[in-house]
C-alpha cells in the first residue's frame, strides 16, 4: 500500500466533505451490524461482511485492470492482513456488540489510534515515542478507562468481557497497520485490500461453517439491508473511500476520521434501538478525544508553549 506524505497538513475542502462521509459511513456500520446480529450468528455475519466486500472489490480491480501481484509471498502477507485487520477485529468486535450499544463499541474503536503508536513505536525505528505522544496516549487511555467503568473492574460480567474483546478488536487492527506498512507497500490499494478481504474470507468461511453450522436465509427485510450495508458501502466502497481520502488529506488528518465515527453511530443507536449511554462513557468519549488531538499534535502547537513538547 501506498502511504501519503506525513508532513502533509493542508486539506482541501472536498478531502473534509470526503473525510466527513467516511466517517458517516463507518458510523452507520455499527448499526448494521447490531441489526444483522438480530438474526445472523456473529461468525456467519463476519463471514458475510468479508466473503461480499471481497467479490465486490475484486469486480472494481477487473473492471479497472489493475495488475494483480502472482508472488506467494505477497499473498500469505495478504493472509495474515486478513486475519489481523478482518477476521480476528471484525470478530471481537461483532462478539462484542451483542452485549454492549453500538455507540460504546464505536467509543472503543476510536481507540485504534493509541495502539497504532505504541505499535508503530515497539516496531518501526522513525516512530519513537516522544513525550508529546506519551501524554496523548495516557490521556486517550484514561478515557478508555471511564468508558468502561470502575462497575466494570469491580464486577466482572459478560458485558465487562464484551468490552474487553472490542478493545482486542482495536490492537489488532494496530498490529495489521504495522503489518501493512512493513510488506505491501507499493501495491495498489484496491488490490492490496481485495487481497486482505480474500485472505479473511478463506479463514473466516471455515471458522463460521463449524461453529455456526450452515447459514440459513435471513427471514427480516432489515437483516439484508444490514447485509447490503456493512458489506458493500461500509467494507468494500468504504476501503475505496479510505484510501482516496488517505492520498489527499496524509495520515494525520485521516485519523480525524476516528473522531466523527462515535457521534454517528451514538446519534443512530439512540434513534433506531433506543440506546442510552452512561454518562460515564461520554466522559471517556471527551478524554480519548483530547488524547488523540495530542497525538495528532497541530491543535497543541497552536497554544504559546505547545511548540516546547515534541
Amino acid at each position: 500500500m501506498t502511504q501519503p506524505s506525513r508532513s502533509q497538513t493542508s486539506v482541501s475542502s472536498r478531502a473534509w466533505a470526503e473525510m466527513g462521509l467516511l466517517g458517516v459511513i463507518w458510523g452507520a456500520s455499527f448499526l448494521s451490524i447490531k441489526v444483522g446480529l438480530e438474526e445472523i450468528p456473529f461468525l456467519t455475519l463476519v463471514a458475510h461482511r468479508v466473503v461480499w466486500a471481497c467479490v465486490i472489490l475484486w469486480i472494481y480491480v477487473l473492471i479497472r485492470r489493475l495488475p494483480v501481484p502472482g508472488d506467494p509471498r505477497i499473498w500469505g502477507a495478504f493472509l495474515l492482513m486478513g486475519l489481523l485487520n478482518n477476521v480476528i477485529p471484525f470478530s471481537l468486535m461483532t462478539w462484542g456488540q451483542q452485549f454492549i450499544e453500538t455507540g460504546l463499541t464505536s467509543i472503543f474503536n476510536a481507540g485504534t489510534a493509541i495502539f497504532g503508536v505504541l505499535v508503530a513505536a515497539l516496531v518501526f525505528a522513525d516512530e519513537r515515542l516522544t513525550p508529546r505522544k506519551a501524554i496523548g496516549v495516557m490521556v486517550a487511555f484514561f478515557g478508555v478507562a471511564v468508558a468502561i467503568g470502575l462497575d466494570s473492574f469491580r464486577e466482572f460480567d459478560i458485558r465487562s468481557l464484551a468490552q474487553l474483546a472490542v478493545i482486542g478488536g482495536t490492537i489488532s487492527y494496530a498490529f495489521a497497520g504495522a503489518w501493512a506498512r512493513s510488506t505491501l507497500h507499493g501495491l495498489s490499494p484496491p488490490v492490496a485490500a481485495a487481497g486482505m478481504l480474500t485472505g479473511a474470507s478463506l479463514l473466516i468461511l471455515p471458522a463460521a461453517l463449524i461453529i455456526d453450522g450452515t447459514p440459513h436465509l435471513p427471514t427480516l427485510p432489515q437483516t439484508y439491508v444490514a447485509i447490503i450495508y456493512f458489506s458493500g458501502i461500509g467494507t468494500a466502497f468504504a476501503y475505496l473511500l479510505y484510501y482516496r481520502v488517505l492520498a489527499m488529506a496524509g495520515v494525520g488528518n485521516v485519523m480525524l476520521v476516528t473522531l466523527l465515527i462515535p457521534p454517528v453511530a451514538i446519534v443512530l443507536g439512540a434513534l433506531v434501538l433506543g440506546e442510552r449511554l452512561a454518562p460515564q462513557a461520554f466522559a471517556g468519549f471527551s478524554l480519548l478525544v483530547v488524547g488523540l488531538l495530542i497525538l495528532d499534535g497541530r491543535s497543541l502547537r497552536k497554544l504559546p508553549w505547545g511548540k516546547r513538547i515534541r
